[in-house]
């Protein structure tokens, strides 16, 4: 995926899709924990008044770019999740 466009390779007999199954899987454990700890930080009210709002405009950007991966990588599971 590079910007909005999407290019696809035909994967049969390129790829292991037991290894790549367990790196998407992987990968969206890692993106929830991300997700949940931003979300911690900018529920938390402490964090929110004390911060400056540079670092709180970042911490927003970083949740919603991991919300959008966490996206694609579902759809890429989904995609070769019964191969």
């Amino acid at each position: 995926i590079f910007n909005d466009f999407k290019i696809y390779i035909p994967l049969e007999n390129l790829i292991d899709y037991d290894k790549e199954r367990k790196r998407l899987k992987d990968e969206i454990k890692k993106l929830e924990s991300e997700i949940k700890r931003a979300e911690g930080k900018l529920n938390n009210q402490g964090f929110v008044s004390k911060a400056p709002e540079k670092v709180v405009n970042e911490e927003r950007e970083k949740l919603e770019k991991y919300k959008d991966l966490l996206v694609k990588t579902q759809e890429s599971f989904k995609e070769i999740e019964d191969k």
